[in-house]
C-alpha cells in the first residue's frame, strides 16, 4: 500500500537524513557496540545538522517544526541506515518536550541551546529497582528545605544514563500521598549525583543504560520542573506520543527484518533450489508483509491524528501493542528462516532479534497496553 505522500520538503529531508545516518552513524556502529556507548560527537553532529528538538520555537534557536512526520522520518532512517542504540529520538521527543511544556521561561532559555546543539544530552529517571511501571511504589524522596530541595534515592535502567548532562528525576514529595510526585532538573556535576554501572543488556549494545544515585543532592527551587506534587500527571501527559514514537520505530524495524530475511532466502538454497521457492517460506513472509502493511497504515493514521492534536491514549496503545508484537514475530520468523545462520552474531537478523525484545516492555509493556485498550471497551 502506498503511504501518505510527503511534501517535496519532506522528501529532501529524508534524503539528507539518510546520508547523515549512512555517513555519521552507521560506520561507528560496531565500535559503539563493543564500547557499550555511542560517542558524544554523534549528538553534536546531529545538532549541527539540525536534527535535535526540531519542534523548539525559532525564538529559542530552534526550527519550529511541529509536524511529527519529520521525527518519524528520522526514526525510520535511523532504523534503516543508522544504529538502533543511538537514542536521539529519546532526547528529541520523549524528554525535551517536558521542558517545552512545563518549563519556565528561564529554564527554556537556560537549557534549550545545549539541547539543540547536542552539548546537553537528556535523560529521564523514573524507574527504580523495586518499582517499574508502578510509579506509586516510588521510593526516591525530595524534601523541601525552604530555599532548595534535598533529593535522595536511586534509579535504574536509565537510557542515556552515562552520557546525560541533564536528568529529569521523579521523586515523592509528600509521604502521605503516593501520587504526589515532583519532577526535578538534576544537572551533571551536582554534588551527590552519581552514576553507577553501564548495565549490560541483551540487545541495544551501543546504547548506554545506567543506574543513577542521589545522595543528599541539593536541588535549587528554580530546578523544579512544572508544579510541585503534580509530576505524576506531567509524566502522563506525554505517554501517547511516547507510544507513537515506539510504534513508528517498531514497524520500521519489522520491515527491515523482513527485507533482510527476504534477501537471505533468495540466496540460500535447500534441496537444490532457493529457499524463497518453498511454500512455507513464501507463506510466512506473505503473512508478515501483510501485518507490517496493516501496522504501517495504522501508525501513519495515528501520526495524522497526533498532528491534529486528536491522538487518543487507546489508539496510541493499539499502535504500540500491534507494531511491537509484529516486530517480535518478524525477527523470530527471520531467525527461523535463516536456520543456523540466524543464531550467529555476524548476521544482522541475530542482532535484530536481540534488539527487538525490549520493545514489548518499554514505553509500557504489551500487558499494560492491553489493559488500556480493555478499559476503553469494557469499563
Amino acid at each position: 500500500m502506498q503511504r501518505p505522500p510527503l511534501t517535496p520538503e519532506m522528501e529532501l529531508f529524508r534524503d539528507s537524513a539518510r546520508k547523515f545516518f549512512q555517513t555519521e552513524i552507521s560506520p561507528n556502529s560496531e565500535r559503539w557496540r563493543e564500547a557499550g556507548i555511542v560517542d558524544r560527537e554523534a549528538f553534536l553532529k546531529a545538532g549541527e545538522a539540525g536534527y535535535l528538538c526540531m519542534w523548539v520555537d525559532e525564538e529559542y534557536g530552534g526550527l519550529g517544526i511541529k509536524d511529527f512526520r519529520y521525527e518519524q522520518i528520522l526514526i525510520e532512517e535511523n532504523v534503516y541506515h543508522g544504529d538502533a542504540g543511538f537514542f536521539m529520538t529519546v532526547h528529541n521527543r520523549l524528554i525535551a518536550p517536558y521542558i517545552g511544556t512545563f518549563g519556565t521561561e528561564e529554564q527554556k532559555r537556560k537549557y534549550f541551546p545545549g539541547m539543540l546543539s547536542g552539548e546537553l544530552i537528556l535523560a529521564v529517571a523514573m524507574t527504580e529497582p523495586d518499582a517499574g511501571s508502578d510509579l506509586a511504589g516510588m521510593k526516591t524522596r525530595a524534601e523541601d528545605k525552604g530555599d532548595h530541595w534535598v533529593l535522595n534515592g536511586a534509579k535504574t535502567y536509565i537510557s542515556n544514563g552515562i552520557l546525560c548532562d541533564l536528568v529529569i528525576v521523579a521523586a515523592r514529595t509528600d509521604p502521605e500521598n503516593p501520587h504526589a510526585v515532583t519532577l526535578f532538573l538534576v544537572e551533571r556535576g551536582m554534588e551527590g549525583f552519581e552514576r553507577g554501572r553501564n548495565l549490560k543488556k541483551m540487545g541495544l549494545k551501543s546504547q548506554d543504560t545506567a543506574e543513577l544515585f542521589f545522595h543528599d543532592v541539593r536541588v535549587p527551587k528554580e530546578n523544579v520542573l512544572g508544579t510541585v506534587n503534580k509530576g505524576f500527571y506531567h509524566l502522563m501527559h506525554a505517554l501517547a506520543e511516547e507510544r507513537l514514537l515506539s510504534a513508528a520505530g517498531n514497524v520500521a524495524a519489522a520491515r527491515l527484518a523482513v527485507d533482510t530475511t527476504r534477501d537471505f532466502v533468495r540466496e540460500r538454497k535447500v534441496f537444490g533450489k532457493p529457499l524463497s521457492k518453498m511454500q512455507n517460506t513464501r507463506f510466512k513472509l506473505a503473512a508478515l508483509d501483510t501485518e507490517i502493511e496493516m501496522a504501517q497504515a495504522f501508525v501513519d493514521r495515528c501520526v495524522e491524528f497526533h498532528n491534529e492534536g486528536a491522538l487518543s491514549a487507546e489508539d496510541a496503545a493499539r499502535a504500540k501493542l500491534f507494531a511491537s508484537e509484529v516486530y517480535g514475530r518478524s525477527v523470530d520468523e527471520g531467525v527461523q528462516l535463516h536456520g543456523g545462520a540466524g543464531y550467529m552474531d555476524e548476521y544482522p537478523i541475530c542482532r535484530m532479534y536481540q534488539d527487538e525484545r525490549i520493545n514489548r516492555i518499554f514505553a509500557g509493556t504489551s500487558e499494560i497496553m492491553k489493559e488500556i485498550i480493555a478499559r476503553s471497551i469494557l469499563d
